[in-house]
Parts: C-alpha cells; sequence; structure tokens
C-alpha cells in the first residue's frame, strides 16, 4: 500500500499550512488569527512571512503541529486528523483566534474555549475530547517518528517536517502528491504553478529523504513521477497543472541512484527490504536509462544535456531549454555553451551527466539482479564499463590534472562544480587518482572550507554566490559526497558531511527553514521571496541525510556503522526487519527495537553488516574491541588493531 491513501483530514490543500480538508468529502477548514485590524488572516502564513515553526506532521496526517504569528500574536495549532471523520484541534493565542467554517451538510463544528471539533453529526465524539486525543496522538506520533540527537540535535526532526507538510493533494488527478515545496508549486503562495507541480530529480531526492520517514510513503513518492514519461521513456523536467509537461527536455538521471538507495535502507537484508519498491519502478527506470544514449549523444559520441524541438514549443530546442535540463539553470559551466540544432545538445559533453549515467546503469544493474534479471543486469554492466573507460580517457584534463567537461573542438571547459566530482561516482578514476582529485577540488579556495560544494567553485570567474552561480545546493552536496564514499575518503566526506549539517541545523535553528539552497558566505539571510531561495523544499534535508551516513549507512555490500568521533544519536529508522536505533557514545551501539545488535569500541568500523533469521555477517575493522550478537541472541566478541575481520554466524541446520 502506498501511504498516505487519499481520505480522512490532512494537510491536503497546498495553500495552508494552518487547516485540514477531508477526503473524499472536500470539506475544508481553516484556522486563523485577527491582525491588528482585526481583519482574519488564514492563508498568509508561508517560509516568506508569518510561519514560526513548524511542528512534527505524521505521514497520515493524524497528528499535526505548527505556529505561526500576525502582527507579534502567535498561534499555536495542534491538529489531530487522520483517516477518520474527526478533525480535534486545539488553538492556542493570546490573540484572537478565528474560523473558516463552510459548513456542510452532515457535519457539525463545537468549540469549547481552544478546542474545536469538526465531525460528522452522527458521530459519538464531543469537543470535550480534544485534549485527550491529541496527547494520545502526539504519543503514537512520537513513538514511531525518526529521532536524532548529539551533534544531529533536531536534525531527523527537520527532515522529516519538509517532506511531510509537503504532501498534498491534486483534486484534477484524484491523487496524492509530495512536490518538493508546497509554496514553489502553488500560485496563490507566491509560486510558479497553479496547484501542483512535480520535478523529476526533485521529486527522486525527496522520496530518498523519505525514506528515513516511512517505506510506503517513499516509495509512493519515489514512483509518483513515473506514469508521466513519454513513449520513448523520457522522465519530463516537469509536469503541472497550470504549465503542463516539458516534452522537450528531462532533468538528470538520478532514479536508480535514489530507488536503489532506498531500497537498501529499508532493512538488514534483502529479506527484509522493499522489493515492490523496485519492482514497480524497474521498469520505467531502465526505460529512461536507455533513452539518454537515443537522444542525448553529443560532442565526441558523449552524452549532452539537451532540447528536442518541440512543435507549437517556441522556447524549445535552445540552449537556455539545454541548460534547464541538467537542473542547474544558470550554472557558469554553460555560460560559452551553445546548442547544435544537429544533435539537439549543448557542444559541451558533461561530465558529470555521464558519470551519473554511469552511475545509474550499475544501480539498475543491481536492481535487476534482486528482480532475477540476470540477461538486462550483463547488458547493463557491460555498457557501464565500455562507456566508463572512454569517459574516463576524455574527460580527463592533464594540464588541469583533473576531470573537465569536453567541448566540441576537443578543449577542456576550465569551469569547475561539484559536478567534477561526479566521475568519483561513476567509478573514473583509480584509488590514487580519485584521491588526488578530492584534494584538489576540496581546497578552500576551490569547493571545500567552511561552507564546502557552493554551485561553483570560488575561484571560478562566475562565482556570485547567486543560484546555481555559487550557493550550496543539497542534490549537487549529495552525489558529490556520494562519489568520495565510494572510494571511502572518509576523510573529505567526513569534513564535508559535517560542515553542511551545520548549515542546515543553523537554518532550521532560525528561520524553521529546510532550504532549496544554502548561502555560500556568513551572514548571508536567504529569507524573502528575491532571494531565491524557498525556505520548505525537501530535498534540502539530504544535508541531514549525508550526516547521518557518516554514523550508519546502508551500502550495497551490507550496512556500515561508525562512530563521529563525538555524541551522535539516530532513532527509529523504518526498516522491515523493526526500529534501527544506532548510539554513538563511548561505544557505538546499534539495536533493533531495543535489542543490541552491535557493542563497539569507538576505534571500530563495522561494515557490510547483513542480518538474516538464519545469518549474520560482517566486517570489522579499526581498533578496539566488538561484540556482534549472533542469530541465537548471544554476543560474539571481535577484536582489532589494525587489521581486518570477516565474521559469520550461522544458524546450525540452515542453509544460509
Amino acid at each position: 500500500m502506498t501511504a498516505p491513501a487519499p481520505r480522512g483530514w490532512s494537510t491536503w490543500d497546498v495553500r495552508t499550512h494552518t487547516g485540514m480538508t477531508h477526503l473524499p468529502s472536500g470539506l475544508a477548514v481553516r484556522f486563523g488569527l485577527l491582525d491588528a485590524a482585526g481583519r482574519p488572516v488564514f492563508d498568509g502564513f508561508t517560509w516568506r512571512r508569518g510561519l514560526v515553526r513548524l511542528g512534527h506532521h505524521t505521514v497520515d496526517g493524524s497528528f499535526a503541529e505548527v505556529t505561526v504569528e500576525a502582527d507579534g500574536v502567535e498561534l499555536r495549532l495542534t491538529m489531530a486528523g487522520g483517516p477518520g471523520d474527526e478533525l480535534y484541534v486545539r488553538g492556542a493565542s493570546a490573540g484572537t483566534v478565528v474560523v473558516d467554517w463552510p459548513g456542510k451538510d452532515g457535519w457539525r463544528l463545537d468549540r469549547a474555549g481552544d478546542d474545536l471539533l469538526i465531525a460528522p453529526r452522527n458521530s459519538a465524539a464531543t469537543v470535550h475530547d480534544v485534549g485527550e486525543v491529541i496527547e494520545r496522538r502526539r504519543a503514537a506520533a512520537d513513538a514511531v517518528r525518526p529521532r536524532s540527537g548529539g551533534r544531529y540535535r533536531d536534525a531527523a526532526d527537520a527532515l522529516t517536517r519538509a517532506v511531510t507538510w509537503n504532501t498534498i493533494h491534486a483534486p484534477d488527478l484524484g491523487r496524492v502528491l509530495t512536490p518538493t515545496s508546497r509554496d514553489f508549486v502553488s500560485a496563490e503562495r507566491q509560486g510558479f504553478y497553479g496547484s501542483w507541480a512535480l520535478h523529476a530529480w526533485d521529486t527522486f531526492f525527496t522520496g530518498l529523504v523519505a525514506s528515513l520517514v516511512d517505506r510506503d510513503y517513499a516509495r509512493g513518492i519515489l514512483g509518483q513521477i513515473l506514469p508521466f514519461a513519454d513513449a520513448a521513456g523520457m522522465i519530463p523536467n516537469r509536469v503541472s497543472d497550470e504549465r503542463g509537461t516539458t516534452w522537450d527536455r528531462s532533468q538528470p538521471p538520478v532514479g536508480a541512484l535514489t530507488v536503489l538507495s532506498a531500497y537498501l535502507s529499508g532493512g538488514l537484508s534483502d529479506r527484509t527490504r522493499d522489493r515492490a519498491l523496485l519492482e514497480e519502478t524497474f521498469d520505467a527506470l531502465l526505460a529512461w536509462h536507455d533513452w539518454w544514449p537515443a537522444h542525448r549523444v553529443g560532442p565526441h559520441g558523449l552524452l549532452a544535456w539537451g532540447s528536442d524541438p518541440i512543435e507549437g514549443d517556441p522556447e524549445s530546442a535552445t540552449l537556455d531549454r539545454a541548460k534547464r535540463e541538467s537542473g542547474l539553470d544558470d550554472s557558469p559551466m554553460y555560460d560559452e555553451a551553445a546548442y547544435d540544432p544537429a544533435t539537439h545538445t549543448m557542444d559541451l559533453a558533461d561530465a558529470g551527466l555521464n558519470a551519473l549515467h554511469i552511475a545509474d546503469a550499475e544501480a539498475l544493474a543491481m536492481m535487476a539482479e534482486l528482480l532475477g534479471d540476470a540477461a538486462t543486469a550483463a547488458r547493463l554492466t557491460a555498457a557501464a564499463e565500455r562507456t566508463r573507460a572512454r569517459a574516463a580517457a576524455l574527460f580527463w584534463d592533464e594540464a588541469a590534472q583533473g576531470y573537465r567537461n569536453l567541448r566540441a573542438d576537443g578543449s577542456h571547459d576550465p569551469h569547475v562544480s561539484p559536478t567534477l566530482l561526479y566521475p568519483l561516482l561513476g567509478g573514473f578514476p583509480d584509488p590514487a587518482t580519485a584521491r588526488h582529485v578530492a584534494d584538489v577540488l576540496l581546497q578552500p579556495g576551490v569547493l571545500g572550507g567552511d561552507r564546502p560544494l557552493p554551485s561553483v567553485a570560488r575561484n571560478d570567474p562566475g562565482f556570485a554566490a547567486t543560484y546555481w552561480r555559487g550557493r550550496i545546493w543539497a542534490p549537487m552536496a549529495y552525489l558529490a559526497v556520494q562519489g568520495l564514499r565510494r572510494y571511502d575518503l572518509r576523510d573529505h566526506s567526513r569534513a564535508v558531511s559535517t560542515a553542511l549539517l551545520e548549515l542546515f541545523l543553523t537554518e532550521w535553528e532560525a528561520h524553521s527553514a529546510v532550504r532549496e539552497n544554502y548561502p555560500a558566505f556568513d551572514g548571508e539571510d536567504l529569507t524573502g521571496f528575491q532571494q531565491r531561495s524557498d525556505g520548505l523544499m525537501a530535498w534540502g534535508g539530504l544535508l541531514a541525510h549525508l550526516a547521518f551516513g557518516e554514523l550508519a549507512e546502508a551500502r550495497p555490500d551490507g550496512w556500515r556503522f561508525a562512530h563521529p568521533g563525538e555524541p551522535a544519536e539516530l532513532a527509529g529508522l523504518p526498516l522491515g526487519d523493526g526500529r534501527l536505533t544506532v548510539r554513538a557514545g563511548d561505544r557505538l551501539v546499534v539495536t533493533l527495537d531495543g535489542a543490541v545488535l552491535i557493542d563497539a569500541a569507538p576505534g571500530v568500523v563495522v561494515s557490510a553488516y547483513r542480518r538474516t533469521p538464519d545469518e549474520v555477517s560482517a566486517t570489522v575493522t579499526g581498533t578496539g574491541d566488538a561484540r556482534i550478537t549472533d542469530i541465537e541472541g548471544g554476543p560474539q566478541a571481535v577484536t582489532v588493531d589494525g587489521d581486518t575481520r570477516h565474521v559469520q554466524f550461522v544458524r546450525e541446520g540452515s542453509h544460509a
């Protein structure tokens, strides 16, 4: 089942945080305040003004809490809706709380002080139940929400709220959707569309973030844009109610990467992971993968961003549209590029795109193996190996001692951005070269420093610290750091993810913001429409996701657990096995529903960890002692002193 189902009470209406709508009846109720002039304010509460703090919001709307203000007067609104027909509300304020209640046959609204009940006329619920129901729902929500602590502070709350508060209902589709930002897609909230829009890579990253919240929820998000693919398999850049579909262009191919990551993090082995996620997405993702070499071959036989000519769309088949396919819009990397009408691409082969397509092939190959399609897995693996060798050679700039985009005339483009770390994600270099590339690019004056991975290098002539010309973007950072982790460059990945976590938390704690992009300079305030940084965009949670990966990360060979060097906690991660908790203190302790799985000294790293009903296996490295619980529940001692130990515990008589 995909969650949430379109029924009951939730914040389905894209236009408001301070109200709920009932499905399928369509009954809507809004709550607000009187302003200083005595006028009711219902819908002016956005990240641009009036939104003070987002509280927890469950996936199904059974509990949601938000604090807003008008003219200096605050309203703390707690709503308990969910799949049923009763909505319990408490609106606490020193001002005057107002209700927009249209009235509807068969329904009633009861009020007693701060408490309100909206229910069918024949419901046995009373307004005097509000306090008890809200506290019961709060406790139930707290019991299953992911939590963080220590160095992570409230990062898990921020990540969760930036997804769940953005889940809406699209009446024209009759579907629940989770766009990356409800304000961004709503014209009535100064957004850019009518009432909904989905963007390709935004959707996949939003689904990946949601995988830390709820597996069914994540599956629904990851699959929500797939039905909009064209007949050739192209997943469009954007589809929306008011502005239609971008049939001329796509967006970066990150679908298989994000789906596979969400799948792996959903269990301690394939036995408990969400196979339905793979089954429901694989065919569409494979078709999209195959679309790229069929439609986007540019200079030197390499992939390049492009835009196809579309009848009736005079802006198609232009350089501007090709830039938009990259997702990086105004990046300086494309300042000198031109559009080639013969290939429908830029005259610039893109190292990042080619690396992503190869990583996409690898992820799809693993998905195919898991689904029992060995022939497709072999095809994808062979293609990845073949194209990787050629791309690695052509994009390598000997003079720069790194990877650079390649112009049609055979020269390398000098612009530098985090996309030039994507070749690590695609497995281009040998380990020594990967280390060299990372060392050079992550210097403070280039892409490193206290605010790492600006969207163009600080020493690039095009750097302007605005939008894609220097702001820090979570999707770009995520892909770059995953490249570092592929080569186990943990000194770099740890430093970068730690710095980005601090940036993420600073904006959350100061502004209740999970941002579209983050400031490249200290002291820059990104609030306000003109700053071009949406304040509640789900993909900003990738910065928390990256930091969590230094403590606990699901990888193709199994889970990796490592002490980050300071106290940290992740609790209540939703696995098919149960709720996983990882705490780093005096020791590194991993538990499943309270039962200890691993208890290790801070200097020990446990990787390739898998657990099934019949087998436990892991690789132990570093320095110190560890106790790994075997299949019978007994702790097995393992000690390492700079060496590597592979352990396996098998239930007697099993076929593991």
